[in-house]
């Protein structure tokens, strides 16, 4: 089944390393612009959340077609981002998940599992 949707979330920067985070999330938001420009993915949305208790302060929502978004996960280029980010961020997360219309699809499969 396919995913429409990178969730690539974190909980905060090793304490020393702010700066190196803060470079990072603009040269990432400066890649994923580049991604956008070149038709890789559809659109990206960074989210910072407020305080809240938990362990995830903020993420990106990346939206693209499932096999580009397959592409982009195995590229240098995107591992790199990933390499460098877990190397200044606690709680590092990166998930496929679905939205829009795969929800239905995803759905429909759920209640066909649900016991009588």
């Amino acid at each position: 089944m396919s995913s429409n949707v990178i969730f690539f979330a974190w909980n905060r920067s090793i304490p020393g390393r702010e700066r190196i985070s803060a470079q990072h999330f603009k040269d990432f938001v400066s890649f994923l612009e580049s991604l956008v420009k070149n038709h890789g993915i559809q659109s990206f949305d960074p989210v910072f959340l407020n305080p809240h208790g938990g362990d995830m302060n903020g993420f990106f929502l990346i939206r693209g077609e499932p096999a580009k978004l397959k592409e982009i996960l195995s590229s240098k280029e995107w591992v790199t981002h990933v390499f460098r980010a877990n190397m200044h961020l606690q709680g590092l997360g990166v998930v496929r998940g679905q939205t829009g219309e795969l929800i239905k699809e995803r759905m429909e499969l759920w209640t066909q599992c649900i016991p009588d």
